[in-house]
């Protein structure tokens, strides 16, 4: 079975820089795209950025140039470095990964447990 698990997130004042990690573990052949959403207390949980297979990668306008998001694909891991980090990008953060092939199975999605990533002001 195929699970996600982040690590990484924490509390860093307006201004700083938080690196969070997610790995893919299991027995995997291979993942299309991997990304990190985020969800707010009484908001929806939506995309942050997104690293496809082709190499493309995908932002949120309200992270472009602050956030970057980068994929080893051969350890199936992905990251997403945060600078600049404002109090808007408190929210819970999840790893997501679209498209999981193992021997025998493909699922469609699978989602990490969340971390925390808390800005002061």
């Amino acid at each position: 079975q195929v699970q996600l698990e982040e690590s990484g997130g924490g509390l860093v004042e307006t201004g700083g820089s938080l690196r969070l990690s997610c790995v893919a573990s299991g027995r995997i052949s291979s993942i299309t795209d991997m990304g990190w959403y985020r969800q707010a207390p009484g908001h929806s949980r939506d995309l942050v950025a997104a690293a496809h297979s082709s190499g493309r990668t995908d932002y949120a306008d309200s992270v472009k140039g602050r956030f970057t998001i980068s994929r080893d694909t051969a350890r199936n891991t992905v990251y997403l470095q945060m600078n600049g980090l404002k109090p808007e990008d408190t929210a819970v953060y999840y790893c997501n990964a679209h498209g999981v092939r193992t021997p025998g199975l493909w699922q469609n999605e699978l989602w990490g447990q969340g971390t925390q990533v808390t800005v002061s002001s």
